[in-house]
Order: structure tokens, then sequence, then C-alpha cells
């Protein structure tokens, strides 16, 4: 694989600027003294795209050409492609993505485990997986999801599914792309992907920076992202591969939401000017592959993260106008620019990761099987701070009514996981049975008061079983059936009480996941996916107040019931032999039915004031029954093609209660479903210098909701972006 072809991009920053023409000369004299070899292997999630026909359960992938056909702005618009994914929007520009797999809570994505390359993107995969940053889809060449028993080889969590973001390979040749981009809300981008040959290795490096005013007012967006890979083969068995990132935002993100007068008022409107969010990602990581010999190969990978975030907020809630009110000087809103106060919640994470993979292949008589064991170490530090100023711009403890230092706590994670899982094949059948092991040790240090700071510990284990079969009806289709425990740790926060340090015995998020579908092509050129599941949870984790959001607190849902089917189909007139000039008529379908999310147990309410009255067999809060996502587009041969694509949300509940009627606040009522329609235009004549792109995003401006729980937010409104592309 190449460096991505026709990719997005935007206007540039001056530091991107800088960075891109920096690097595009680093690289440029050194062509002549690389080597050429093979690239260098990576952890493999899912594989080529005809790596889904052998996995014995569910899984997709998007493809470059899925991402460039769209134009996808944000990795939201991307996992919409996939049934059975639940991507809900939050600030505008995907920065803190909220992903949900067949009903579960999308909230931070807290359900899912993103992977990049094979190794974890989020900040705390064990203590906190909350997702409050994300890099630019643009990085990536392709998405991996794994919704079945087979994500038992990754973990900890195993109850929704994986997503992996797949890096391009550094090119054995020097080339590029660079990609700039306008468009509505003032969003800019600047894009660049290089690589080459250098001083005896292969390198890429991708740049990019992005900035927009997002989806309401006072909230201006910025990014900077710059990852460097340098990959280095030593005669044929051994490759090494580095990687380094950093990423940057500096946003007005507000937390709160709007009150349903305020939204009636003006949707898009922000009273919260003074708040911000400064975020830095750090990450660094060195895998080295071992060809030990034909049949078996060592991986083993080092890694390391620090995150960085400071958000400063007068507001965390919409029922909160402002959050110090109780403050005499503050009072209300009319003071909100002058004597009110803010809050600043500052967070600092040390990730430590170290892995090692064997993965063999072999035949025992008739019986060909692939087996990879693995075995990970992992180190998750967070140092919490929460400090509330005088002052709308402050940023140092205050001293009023509500002021000073509120929350100083560091909290500890070491675990030790380990799998081992078999592909066995004889004929047409293929049985893969796997487990997986969880040991966590949990450490929580309230240092509040110095003079006697309050700890507390605990320790999680757990076995994670899983098998999955396939039997191939013909050479390109077959069917399968799994099940798998799903398994997902509680926080370090909830498991540990703040001021005794006892144990809050909360326990993990468990649940048996079954599966059964068909995969493969109906017909040349046409491809096919179907697939019920039905997931039955002990002990489903939920946010016990409405409002939810981080530093609430988590409850045990007790039994709850996932149950429905996802369906994609996708096809080319092309490779049907139907069109043979050089055009193309395409399309693609995702389709999701979530029949059943519901609590099944005996289960009352979380609302205040509800706390006695039961909600067994009420739907579950964020789960839309129906998910559509379709597509379909013409290429005139080499000039260019053209896309429209709809997505439709079905309507859903915001609390367990399955309230209608919004409330004043904001934060409950019915979200009604929203019908979306794309436009996508792309131009790249072979004789043209230049490739363009338009690209209408909610053409019809459809008015939506995406969110409630904090009060409420606002969809994006009609978007038009323009992009030209530049491949050296």
């Amino acid at each position: 694989m190449s460096i991505i072809k026709n990719k997005t991009t935007r206007p540039p920053s001056s530091l991107t600027v800088a960075l891109c023409l920096g690097g595009l000369v680093a690289l440029t004299p050194a062509l002549a003294s690389a080597e050429e070899s093979a690239p260098v292997e990576t952890i493999i999630v899912i594989g080529q795209k005809d790596g889904l026909r052998t996995i014995p359960g569910s899984g997709a992938t998007i493809e470059q050409a899925d991402l460039v056909r769209a134009r996808v702005l944000y990795v939201n618009e991307a996992l919409r492609q996939v049934p059975g994914v639940f991507a809900r929007d939050e600030e505008g520009l995907g920065l803190r993505p909220n992903i949900g797999i067949r009903g579960l809570s999308p909230t931070r994505s807290s359900k899912v485990l993103l992977l990049e390359d094979g190794l974890p993107l989020s900040f705390a995969p064990y203590g906190d997986n909350a997702t409050y940053y994300h890099p630019p889809i643009r990085r990536y060449s392709r998405i991996e999801i794994l919704k079945g028993a087979s994500q038992i080889r990754f973990g900890p969590n195993t109850v929704g599914g994986v997503i992996n973001y797949v890096t391009p390979p550094a090119p054995e040749a020097f080339e590029g792309q660079a990609t700039w981009a306008a468009g509505s809300d003032s969003y800019l981008e600047a894009d660049l992907n290089l690589g080459g040959p250098i001083a005896g290795m292969r390198a890429l490096l991708h740049a990019n920076a992005t900035q927009s005013d997002g989806v309401r007012d006072n909230q201006s967006l910025k990014i900077n992202d710059l990852y460097l890979k340098l990959e280095k083969s030593f005669g044929e068995h051994h490759d090494l591969t580095l990687r380094v990132s950093r990423y940057g935002e500096d946003s007005q993100v507000t937390y709160s939401g709007l009150t349903q007068a305020e939204y009636l008022a003006n949707r898009r409107q922000n009273a919260f000017v003074n708040d911000g969010f400064e975020a830095v990602r750090v990450g660094a990581s060195l895998l080295w592959a071992w060809s030990i010999n034909d049949t078996t190969t060592l991986k083993t990978s080092a890694s390391y993260s620090w995150f960085d975030r400071d958000w400063w907020r007068q507001s965390s809630n919409s029922a909160q106008r402002p959050n110090d009110a109780s403050d005499p000087t503050c009072a209300s809103m009319a003071n909100l620019l002058t004597t009110c106060g803010n809050e600043g919640r500052l967070r600092k994470y040390h990730t430590y990761g170290l892995e090692s993979r064997l993965s063999k292949t072999g035949e025992v008589g008739a019986i060909k099987f692939e087996s990879e064991y693995g075995i990970r170490y992992s180190d998750e530090r967070q140092n919490r701070l929460q400090i509330n100023s005088d002052t709308p711009t402050g940023r140092t403890p205050g001293t009023s009514v509500n002021a000073g230092v509120r929350e100083n706590n560091l909290r500890y994670l070491q675990a030790w996981s380990g799998f081992a899982t078999t592909k066995a094949s004889i004929g047409p059948w293929t049985i893969s049975p796997g487990l997986r092991y969880e040991h966590i040790d949990l450490q929580r240090l309230n240092r509040l008061n110095p003079a006697s700071p309050v700890r507390g510990k605990d320790q999680i284990q757990e076995w994670i079983p899983g098998l999955g079969t396939s039997y191939k009806i013909g050479p390109r289709f077959a069917a399968y059936i799994g099940v798998h425990k799903g398994f997902s740790p509680p926080r370090v926060e909830d498991a540990i009480n703040n001021t005794t340090g006892s144990s809050i015995n909360l326990g993990p998020e468990t649940s048996t996941n079954w599966e059964a579908g068909v995969r493969g092509d109906i017909t040349k050129g046409v491809a096919v996916d179907v697939t019920w599941f039905r997931m039955d949870f002990d002990n489903q984790i939920v946010p016990s107040s409405v409002a939810g959001g981080a530093g609430a607190t988590l409850t045990s849902a007790g039994e709850t019931l996932h149950q429905g089917f996802e369906a994609s189909l996708r096809g080319s007139l092309a490779d049907m032999g139907l069109m043979t000039t050089g055009n193309d008529l395409f399309f693609r379908a995702a389709l999701t039915h979530v029949a059943d999310a519901s609590y099944v147990g005996t289960r009352f309410s979380g609302v205040s004031g509800n706390s006695t009255r039961s909600v067994s067999g009420n739907r579950l809060p964020y789960a839309p029954e129906w998910l559509i996502n379709a597509a379909i587009g013409y290429r005139l041969g080499k000039m260019g093609e053209f896309q429209v694509e709809y997505v439709r949300t079905d309507e859903m509940f915001t609390d367990d209660l399955n309230t209608v009627t919004p409330t004043a606040d904001g934060q409950r009522g019915l979200i009604k479903a929203a019908d979306i329609w794309n436009l996508t235009l792309n131009i790249h004549p072979e004789n043209w210098p230049l490739g363009a792109y338009i690209a209408v995003k909610n053409a019809g401006d459809t008015r939506t909701i995406v969110d409630r729980s904090r009060g409420i937010l606002p969809g994006a409104p009609r978007q038009v972006q323009f992009g030209l592309t530049k491949a050296f």
C-alpha cells in the first residue's frame, strides 16, 4: 500500500506549513541512501479486505476509496458506514467521538476498544476508557471494526467491539500528497502525507492543522497533529517500526448543553465565552517483528503515551446557570462575564504498555491451523485536579464560596493480561476457540487533605472465553456463528470510594454475546453480510444521574438485553462486468436494527425523585432502534465521481423513564429521528495538476438534536467544503 491518494485536507497554519516543508527538505536529500525491502509487518486485527473471509465472526472494513468518495471530515462520518455502529456527534469536528455498538451507550466511546495499528489509542483503556481526543481521520488509510468472538485477542474491553485505525506503510520510493480545504463555519484544513527512503530506513510523515467555529457560537476549534513512522528491515527476518505522534488542541468547547428555552430561541447559542479546552497528547511505540521461520512470527511492542488536558468551564450541564450560582458575588447569569468564577478540570495521564504476540501456522493431518498467543503488561497513572477560580478567566485557586482546590487525586492501575486463540480449518469448516485472562490492580489516593491522605485498593480478575465457527458454503460465501464473554472493567474512581478508600464492589461489566450470520459475494461484484446478534448482560454499568458526564457516579443496571440484526450490501456495475468503458455505478448500504435494548432485571429509575419507579422493560437511553447509511455514486472514467449519501438515525430516549416531552433543562425528552443527505463531487482529470472536490454535508439543512445528557447539543447545519489535492 502506498501513501493515500486523493486525501482530504485543509488550509495550513504557519506551524503546519513549517513542519511540512521541513519534513520535505529533510527527506529529499536522503533518497539514494535507502534500502529496498518489504513493508514491515504490524499487529494484524483483520488484515486486508479479504481477511474478513477467514474470520469466524462479524467484522467490517472501511477502505480508502470509501473515505475519499464521501470526503469524510471526521471519524463519526466514517463509522456510520458500518452496520451496528452508532457514532454520535458532539462539537461538530469529531474531536470527542461518542461511539456505541449494537445499542450500547455511545457516551465517550467507553464500551469500545480503540486501537491504532493494533496498539491502544485511548489514554487509559483500563482505568478511564473515555475518549476526550481523536487524531484526524486523514492520518489513516483504512479502518477495521471487529465485533465478534475474535475481539478477545485484544482487551480489556470485549463488550462492544474493537475499532482499529490503520496507518499506511512508509513507501519505498519518495511520494506524497498535500490537501488544502475551506468551508462553512470558518472551516480550514491543511494536510500533508510525505514519505520515502531516508538513511537506510523508510519514513512516513503526516501533518495536519484544522480549525473551525463548530456548530455553536463561541466554540472555536483548533487542532494540530503530527505523526512520524520509521521502518527498518534487518535482513529477511527482523523488522522494526517506530511511531511517534503529537496531538494538540486549543478550543472553546463548553461542557454544557442548552436548556429547552435556549434551544428554541437560538439552537447555536453559547453563553460560556470564557470556557476553554487545551490538550496535548504525545505517543510513541516501537514494534519488533521477528520472522523466526516460515511458520512462526514473534511481534513485541513497547508503547507510551502522555495526555495532558485542562478544561476550564463555568457550567457542567444545563441545570447549572452558572455552576457557582450559590456564591452571592455570582448568583445568576447576569454576572457570568464579570464576577462569576469557573472550574478547572485538570488531568494528566501516563500510560505504559509492553506486549508480545507469537503466531504460528501449521498442519496436523488434514487440519490446517493458525494460532496466536499473547501476553501484555499495562501501567496507567492518572493525576486529577479540580481548581475553582474566582473570575470567569481565572486559572488559579480562588478564595470565594465555591473556589479553591476541590479535588486532588492520584490513581494507579497495573494490569497483566494474556490470551490464546487458534483457528483450525478442515474442509469447509473453521473452528476458532480462544481464552483471555485479565488481572487488574487498582489504587486511589485522595490528597485533598495532605495531612491525612486517603488510600484505597481493589483487584479484579476475569477469564474471558470465546468460540467462533464458520462454514464455507461456496468459494466466496460462508456462514458463521460465535459466542464470547463480554468484559469491561470499572473505572478506578468508580471502584474505590474517594472519602474512605474502601472498595465499592461495583464489579466489572459482563455479558454473554452471541451472533450468527452469512457473508460473501451473492454474485460477481456484489457482496453482502447479514448478522443476528444477542448480548445478555449480567451487570451493565450506567450513570446513576441523567446528566452523566465526567465525574458522574456509575451504578449497576443489573440485567439488560440487546438483540437485533445488522446487514451490509455493496457492489459495482464495473466489478459485475456490466460497465467496461472505465465508467462505473457503485453503491453501498448498511442497516442496523436493535430490536431490543432494554432493562430485563429488577431496576429502578436513576432520575432524581423517581428512585421508586420501576424501569424494567424500558428501552435503554441512546439506543436508536434503526440506523441506515446508504450511498450511490457514478464514476466518469478518469474525470471524477459523484456520490449521494443518505444517513438516518431513528428516534431515541434519553433517560431510563423513556420520557417523551422535553424537560425545561433540556436533559430529558425524546430525540426525534433525523434524515441527512450528503453530496460529494470529486474531480481529478489526468491532465490537471490538481484534484478538486466539493462536499455538501446535511444538504437539506435538517435541524437535529444529537445529545441531551448535559443539555441539548444541536447537530451540524448545512456545511459546504471545497478542497484541492496534489499528489507528487
